[in-house]
């Protein structure tokens, strides 16, 4: 139990195979208590459906694109919770068509709307839930290898994961004097609802398996044990880290010929 008496903020359920019901799964096991967010009301009832599994859930609307909508979450989860321990940002977005083709064709609206949902939205939330962490706590995001190498078709994401890793390193310097973490797992290919989105997923999967020194793909429940690691105590020493959960593929270079 090692988040007993734990509350936690977890953005970006999206369904059951979604990475951040993996990480809801790993932390509400080892005791925490938390809030989860939803987009519009497609996605509602998923959410709601879900939570009705965990204890005493509170379940909030948010869309990261508004500044009002993150005011609120953060006035309802003081109401609701009284504080927190930890929040994990798991919200990326691009269009479709963005995917495609060359990235020096991107838009300038697609490169803002995947910039602002993808990266800025971490760095407007910290700010309204840092003052909610009194005792110091843990914020952890989601990346992907492909904000630190050219990966086919994440174009324009793999700018908008770069600048997120960024954010990571300037508001852990900015928290660390209030004991407050911030860290990234980049996790390997996994085939949620986003990763549909991205054109040859499946190829990549296969390839992933097979180059990966794990010899495996990556699964959510991988990425929600690590996460856990990052939100519990046992990672009080860490800060502005991306930690791999890739199975070590971004170590390799050329496989064998």
């Amino acid at each position: 139990m090692l988040l007993e008496g734990k509350r936690g903020l977890i953005l970006g359920v999206a369904n059951k195979w979604s990475i951040a019901w993996g990480i809801v799964q790993s932390v509400t096991r080892e005791g925490a208590r938390l809030a989860l967010t939803f987009q519009g009301e497609r996605l509602e009832k998923n959410v709601r459906d879900l939570a009705s599994s965990l204890t005493q859930p509170v379940i909030l609307p948010c869309d990261v694109t508004r500044d009002e909508d993150l005011d609120a979450l953060a006035a309802s989860v003081k109401q609701e919770l009284g504080g927190l321990d930890f929040v994990v940002h798991a919200v990326a977005f691009a269009q479709r068509e963005e995917l495609d083709g060359e990235f020096m064709n991107t838009s300038r609206e697609g490169y803002r709307i995947a910039q602002d949902i993808s990266s800025y939205s971490l760095t407007a939330l910290t700010r309204r839930v840092a003052p909610l962490m009194e005792n110091g706590g843990s914020i952890v995001t989601l990346s992907y290898l492909g904000g630190e190498r050219v990966v086919p078709h994440y174009n324009v994401m793999g700018v908008a994961k770069a600048a997120l890793e960024m954010s990571v390193r300037y508001l852990a310097s900015d928290l660390g004097p209030k004991n407050i973490r911030v860290n990234a797992v980049s996790a390997g290919p996994i085939k949620t609802l986003a990763a549909s989105g991205v054109k040859g997923i499946s190829k990549m999967l296969e390839y992933h398996q097979t180059h990966a020194p794990l010899r495996r793909n990556t699964d959510q429940r991988e990425v929600g044990d690590a996460t856990l690691f990052l939100v519990s105590d046992l990672s009080r020493g860490v800060t502005g880290e991306v930690l791999h959960v890739d199975g070590g593929f971004h170590v390799m270079g050329m496989s064998a010929l």
